[in-house]
């Protein structure tokens, strides 16, 4: 099923992990593709395996961001699809939280998704899709992660206020929110294998469907909400974690 032919979609963050994921189901479902990342070569190369076009940009620059929505502008005119998913990881105890690693996140999950979706708003065509990538974090209260929830929250606000404000162009702004997802974000936390596999094991122990779920689940939820068959849906929040926020 094509149901995504001769659309055009950015996937910010599309180098690896559900970004790259949904990359691949848009792209299989007929759509036209570029996807975005800060480190050259990892986004060339992803580009590359994908079959998509690749930029370089850094969602945490909003100098970055403008150039990019430029270049797209220049090659494509108008973009019918865009995810909002680069983020990044960081927290600590409230009383121990350090303003740079404060400021790192809020830069690219706050700052940065919402200035990626303010100036893409002149190249969206009218029945355009915007999906944020939130988190179910985003409504769970657990210690040491107030920043990292803060900046989902903050997305999921930024979500429902943007539905309204396109709603007269048509546009379908939703967020989608998983929960623990089998990407290498984690193996990037310094961790070791034994405290990997120990980590892995306490977070499926709180999942009520005991698994993680898989980057291309998230990836084929993105891509039902920027198909025809979601053309009534705006300004809702999806949210993945096999039961893990309502246990």
């Amino acid at each position: 099923m094509k149901g995504l032919t001769n659309k055009v979609a950015v996937v910010t963050g599309g180098n690896s992990g559900i970004g790259y994921a949904t990359a691949k189901v848009l792209k299989e479902q007929g759509a036209d593709v570029i996807i975005t990342g800060r480190r050259k070569e990892a986004v060339e190369a992803a580009g590359q395996a994908l079959g998509v076009t690749a930029m370089v940009s850094d969602q945490g620059k909003v100098a970055d961001i403008e150039v990019l929505a430029e270049n797209i502008k220049q090659q494509y005119s108008k973009i019918d699809i865009l995810f909002i998913n680069a983020g990044i990881l960081g927290g600590a105890a409230i009383e121990d939280a350090a303003e740079e690693v404060f400021d790192s996140v809020m830069n690219v999950n706050f700052k940065g998704a919402y200035f990626t979706l303010s100036r893409f708003i002149p190249l969206l065509n009218e029945g355009a899709a915007v999906v944020f990538l939130s988190s179910n974090t985003a409504h769970m209260n657990r210690p040491n992660s107030s920043i990292y929830s803060s900046s989902k929250s903050a997305l999921n606000a930024i979500m429902r206020t943007a539905a309204m404000e396109l709603a007269p162009r048509k546009i379908r702004v939703n967020a989608v929110s998983p929960g623990p997802i089998e990407t290498p974000i984690l193996a990037k936390q310094g961790l070791s294998d034994q405290q990997l596999k120990d980590l892995q094991a306490l977070i499926i122990s709180e999942v009520p469907l005991h698994h993680m779920g898989k980057p291309e689940d998230v990836g084929k939820m993105v891509a039902h909400l920027c198909s025809p068959e979601a053309n009534f849906i705006t300004g809702a929040e999806f949210v993945m974690d096999g039961g893990m926020s309502v246990a």
